[in-house]
């Protein structure tokens, strides 16, 4: 441990200016910008989201059909490419994976710049869709109609598609990273299980995001030039996109989703105080769910008109994926058992999580069966099982990151019960809003509708009022993260008891990450 001078010098301090930070190849800085974009995006996403659960409240229009359909658009494209896929790898990711291997840095440091650069021009490109015209085709840019349409959908698509550097870019990094630059004695089954979610996913990364690349230059080069891939009217094939499309997408879901199971698993491991139960089952695990991924696209065409075998096939692969998520179910709650469990913030969140993904991860095999899926595809019910997986699962492990390493990043303390307050009202907000969307999908509400029949009224009203219920949980939670940065009490270099390596260096950590290079003597949550 380093002395109580070493800490006037951090990675904070240790250059100043705005300069210095929008040419810093420091991870942690890099990590903490990445923080900033993310969460403001978020804000913007969010605000989209308030506006169609408003247009939702009751039926009867407030908006256009169109204005209508711009929000869902703009929603769940600033939530997916902007939010979700970059929030924990690119924000967590970056500034604990070095300090998980006891590394000074990632292997590259300017593309990891460059990857953030990536992600604001691309950001910015998409945004300016929304003076022309806007964009209504959905997130997913389904053609052909995303070709015929006269308004800001090129844009968009062409923003999406400069995002998809950043993540391979910072795919490429970790992927790197985990390979070259691990600490002395640190092997594969020393590293943090973190640093497994943060490595399947950067493979995915890597893999799948050129797949999404390459649709969408060919959707941009059809919709300019005229070239028929998939608009029927030039000879092309509208199913090609989807299958395209979902042969990125579906693995889009654990770039999501798996470095959310590697948070979770620090968590639970922290404040159960005990080391995890089976390591090398949730190790491999992780790897298993990123493999299974690429075979399971197929469950998102079941009414397209591919065949009965091609159906049963995926069904079956998709329903495979829940072997290797229950193993890591099992093991948490394995960990918890007879274990001394702190009921802190950062524990509040694994635990939502754990409530909120498992009733995703249910309706995820509904829908993987053939027969059920027919009647639930394209109905509230597939938005009800798609947040309670990504917002349940995602943001619920991005949170409980976030208050986690808090102190770490920035050397100060939040209000405890504050931040218990914005879990509460995320929680509750979150089932209220999404739990009645089951019940109004087997009901046969279609999605991606501005307007409903008064028999859907009250669970719609009901659902708006959860939304609202969220907002101000994140209001309360960035309450409660600005009052820790500006009148937080002092942190310790280690507040939580946790056995990782980042805790062993000085809250907030130095420039170089380490006083003196770190030596892994023992096993997996052993270090010394």
């Amino acid at each position: 441990m380093s002395s109580a001078a070493d800490t006037s010098k951090n990675y904070l301090n240790h250059e100043k200016g705005l300069w210095s930070w929008l040419t810093t190849v420091d991870h942690k800085r890099i990590g903490i910008m990445y923080m900033i974009t993310v969460l403001l995006f978020f804000a913007i996403g969010g605000a989209f989201a308030m506006l169609i659960r408003l247009e939702l409240f009751a039926p009867g229009g407030t908006f256009e059909a169109q204005v209508y359909n711009q929000f869902m658009t703009f929603h769940g494209a600033i939530m997916v490419f902007m939010v979700i896929i970059p929030g924990i790898p690119a924000f967590l990711g970056n500034f604990v994976l070095p300090l998980h291997l006891g590394a000074k840095d990632v292997a590259f440091p300017k593309v990891n710049l460059m990857s953030w650069y990536c992600l604001i021009v691309g950001a910015i490109i998409s945004f300016i869709s929304l003076f022309y015209h806007g964009a209504d085709t959905g997130w997913t840019f389904y053609t052909p109609y995303s070709i015929q349409t006269d308004n800001g959908t090129i844009l968009l698509v062409l923003g999406a598609f400069v995002m998809g550097f950043s993540s391979i870019l910072t795919g490429v990094n970790f992927v790197a990273t985990t390979h070259r630059l691990r600490c002395k004695g640190m092997g594969f089954f020393q590293m943090p299980l973190f640093v497994w979610g943060l490595y399947s996913t950067a493979i995915l990364q890597v893999i799948a995001t050129p797949v999404l690349g390459i649709t969408l230059l060919l959707l941009a080069a059809e919709k300019i030039m005229g070239i028929g891939f998939f608009d029927p009217k030039l000879g092309g094939d509208p199913v090609l996109f989807q299958h395209f499309f979902w042969f990125y997408s579906h693995p889009a879901v654990y770039i999501m989703i798996l470095p959310a199971m590697g948070i979770i698993s620090e968590l639970i491991t922290a404040f159960s105080r005990k080391v995890i139960f089976g390591y090398k089952a949730i190790a491999f695990s992780s790897v298993g769910i990123a493999a299974v991924s690429f075979f399971v696209w197929g469950h998102h065409m079941f009414v397209s008109g591919q065949s009965e075998l091609a159906g049963v096939i995926f069904s079956f692969l998709t329903m495979l994926v829940g072997v290797p998520t229950a193993i890591k179910t099992f093991n948490w709650v394995a960990t918890m058992y007879k274990g001394s469990i702190q009921f802190q913030s950062p524990m509040l969140y694994a635990l939502g999580f754990l409530f909120l993904f498992t009733i995703g991860g249910v309706t995820g095999i509904m829908l993987a069966t053939m027969a059920m899926d027919v009647h639930f595809h394209d109905t509230y019910f597939v938005v009800a099982h798609f947040h309670y997986v990504m917002v349940g699962g995602t943001l619920m492990a991005i949170m409980g990151g976030i208050y986690y390493w808090f102190p770490k990043m920035f050397g100060k303390m939040y209000s405890e019960l504050g931040a218990q307050l914005s879990f509460v009202l995320i929680f509750v907000g979150f089932n209220v809003t999404f739990f009645p969307q089951f019940i109004l999908g087997a009901k046969g509400m279609p999605r991606r509708y501005h307007d409903y029949p008064e028999a859907f009224s009250f669970l719609n009203s009901v659902s708006s009022i959860g939304s609202w219920t969220i907002g101000l949980g994140f209001i309360v939670a960035l309450i409660v993260i600005i009052h820790g940065l500006l009148k937080g009490a002092k942190a310790p270099d280690n507040p939580w008891g946790a056995k990782t390596l980042e805790w062993q260096t000085t809250s907030p950590p130095p420039h170089e990450n380490f006083y003196t290079d770190p030596v892994v003597t023992g096993g997996p949550y052993e270090y010394r």
